[in-house]
């Protein structure tokens, strides 16, 4: 069997868009990850796959919830996806511009794009829950994306 390391060594040469999944926890608080395993699955229905770390901060309140939202970051945000993925969790929203999507989703404001999914399968995955959504709502705006590629972020002409 492949190492981890060498696993994340040789995955790391595959370049990756940048995303924040959030929700909200049952207290309503919100909750957030930065992600970059998101790929869409299917048009019809519209579906797209997150993986989630079982361990991660959010993990569970987010299959509590029964939907999610993901910002797609754009180059400027680096900063956000830093503080999603090392940030105490109860310090990742403050201060933030966050708009609700009709799910009650957290979207991050100045994001590429977004989409809002209700869950509609969860399927074990490792150290990972593959979860599986279908599109409610999504928008997307131009502008240069975050990309993830041998351990860093940067922008497409970094």
């Amino acid at each position: 069997m492949v190492s981890e390391e060498k696993f994340r060594w040789v995955m790391g040469h595959f370049a990756t868009g940048v995303t924040v999944v959030a929700s909200r926890a049952p207290d309503g608080d919100p909750v957030g990850l930065t992600v970059n395993a998101f790929t869409s699955v299917s048009l019809d229905p519209p579906l797209v796959l997150v993986c989630l770390h079982k361990n991660a901060d959010g993990h569970d309140s987010i299959l509590q919830a029964g939907h999610f939202g993901v910002s797609f970051l754009a180059e400027p945000q680096e900063d956000l996806a830093l503080t999603f993925s090392q940030a105490d969790p109860h310090d990742r929203f403050p201060g933030l511009q966050v708009k609700d999507g009709s799910l009650g989703s957290p979207l991050l404001e100045g994001a590429l794009g977004w989409m809002e999914c209700k869950i509609v399968d969860v399927h074990p995955g490792g150290d990972h829950s593959i979860v599986v959504g279908e599109v409610e709502t999504c928008e997307a705006r131009d502008g240069d994306p975050l990309i993830f590629f041998r351990g860093n972020l940067s922008g497409i002409g970094s």
